[in-house]
């Protein structure tokens, strides 16, 4: 119930502290009435009382606070539950506050997002809380809506059961298929074919380990990937991008295969950068590979910044803006040889002939575009 009495002497009047928090009685129903006012207005016992002011005839507020009322700020609450003097410690709420992350459902962004902060500012104004601001950051999931693109309901019968995907895919699965779904915070419509492939990618993940190899470092026609996979996935992780982080994955599995082979020392990374998206099955194969310990127990594996940089890069070479040719050069080719090399090219060089060249433009490891006139 809300703490306030109306008195017509006083007009309204907060209840004292010594006499919150203010119960809700016993009400054997909870139905509306017929003239719309609380279910409390009829219990008169509890709604006639005296005014803590003047001492006079008074009568309560019926109508009660709506959930919001706890949603706004239960996250205060949450950085010390047990106090009882106040919502939170002084100490505790300046430990904790403001929120360093706050992610919810896209659908409650607007109101909710509005009510918590505002609950917030009014908090912060009276000298409750210590921070102005309740978060440092505030993201919202997508929804996974059914099918045929709309909302699941099982008015529409477009629900997805998740025991039923478990039962036949398995939970690593499910998981994967979640992350890989799409953006985080844009919704997105299940897909029964797309998850079959996920389950696919993590049958030729355990497959791998029949190409199993020796070897306790990378192999130098792997070492350039490994090194993008492990800062790209550590990236994505740490920004909620589990689909580009799952795709780069499936990039790196790839390699294997056409490789033919993977050794302990680059399985042992991939499986180490797959397990928060399939922990079961990670943990299965680190098991029966005998690599020791539990993946949960090891330390997340490091890149260096420049093995992540390929020795050669793809340019395009542009005539007066418009692309003749794309070529693989080395990453680290002076720009006059750059320059020779794109006029040199097969593609480029009749659309060079009999014209004046007006100047030459280098991005390095991205273009070269040449201006010319008849």
């Amino acid at each position: 119930p809300i703490p306030m009495v109306f008195c017509e002497t006083c007009g309204w009047q907060p209840l004292p502290e010594d006499q919150l928090p203010l119960l809700l009685p016993e009400v054997k129903s909870y139905e509306p009435t017929d003239t719309g006012e609380s279910p409390l207005a009829s219990l008169t016992e509890w709604v006639n009382t005296t005014c803590p002011r003047c001492g006079g005839s008074a009568k309560r507020e019926t109508d009660t606070m709506p959930q919001w009322a706890g949603s706004s700020w239960y996250f205060i609450r949450y950085t010390d539950p047990r106090c009882d003097t106040g919502i939170a410690s002084k100490e505790a709420m300046k430990y904790w506050l403001p929120v360093d992350w706050y992610n919810g459902g896209m659908e409650h962004t607007t109101l909710h997002l509005l009510y918590s902060r505002f609950w917030n500012q009014f908090l912060y104004d009276q000298g409750v809380v210590p921070v102005k601001e309740p978060y440092k950051r505030r993201t919202s999931h997508g929804m996974i809506l059914g099918e045929n693109g709309e909302k699941m309901s099982k008015s529409r019968g477009n629900v997805v059961n998740p025991d039923d995907v478990i039962h036949e895919y398995g939970a690593d699965t499910l998981r994967l298929y979640e992350m890989f779904i799409g953006d985080f915070e844009k919704p997105a419509p299940w897909n029964t074919s797309s998850i079959r492939g996920c389950s696919r990618f993590l049958e030729r993940v355990f497959d791998l380990q029949n190409k199993l190899i020796d070897g306790d470092s990378y192999r130098s026609d792997l070492e350039t990937l490994m090194h993008q996979t492990i800062k790209k996935v550590s990236y994505d992780i740490d920004h909620l991008k589990g689909n580009t982080a799952i795709a780069q994955l499936m990039t790196l599995t790839n390699r294997f295969y056409d490789t033919g082979s993977v050794n302990q020392a680059e399985y042992k990374t991939f499986l180490l950068l797959l397990n928060p998206f399939a922990p079961h099955i990670t943990e299965e194969i680190w098991e029966r590979q005998a690599f020791g310990g539990r993946v949960t127990d090891q330390s997340w594996p490091l890149y260096d910044e420049e093995k992540t940089k390929e020795d050669e890069v793809e340019i395009v070479i542009q005539i007066n803006g418009k692309i003749r040719a794309r070529v693989m050069i080395s990453r680290d080719m002076p720009k006059d040889d750059v320059l020779r090399f794109a006029r040199e090219n097969e593609d480029v060089a009749p659309h060079l002939a009999g014209k004046h060249e007006l100047k030459a433009i280098y991005v390095p490891g991205r273009l070269v575009n040449i201006v010319v006139k008849a």
